[in-house]
């Protein structure tokens, strides 16, 4: 099996309170392996099918819809594959600092 290709990050924000990354993949294209070390919200630009591989070998497909967006807790580990034949985007906000709702 050949190397993947990588998918494109694109930092639209990062002002230490949130992380607005635009993630573009090719078909076949992968982010790498890494761990979440914040709260996040995955927006997705397109429809699509991604791959999750998992720690211990294991994976999962996921389905993306147009404008319907998802959350998952810091501590994620994974690598994210397009798992279709088509260009595929999300937009994923990372929450690096709450906001303090008392001041």
């Amino acid at each position: 099996m050949g190397k993947r290709p990588a998918a494109t990050p694109i930092v639209h924000v990062n002002d230490g309170r949130v992380i607005v990354t635009e993630w573009r993949f090719a078909p076949g294209a992968e982010t790498g392996w890494h761990v979440h070390a914040h709260d996040y919200v995955v927006m997705p630009l397109t429809d699509g099918t991604l791959l999750l591989e998992e720690p211990g070998g294991e994976s999962r497909s996921a389905v993306l819809t147009q404008h319907q967006p998802y959350a998952r807790r810091a501590g994620v580990e994974h690598n994210v594959v397009n798992a279709g034949d088509s260009d595929l985007a999300f937009m994923e906000v990372e929450i690096v600092e709450p906001q303090d709702r008392a001041g």
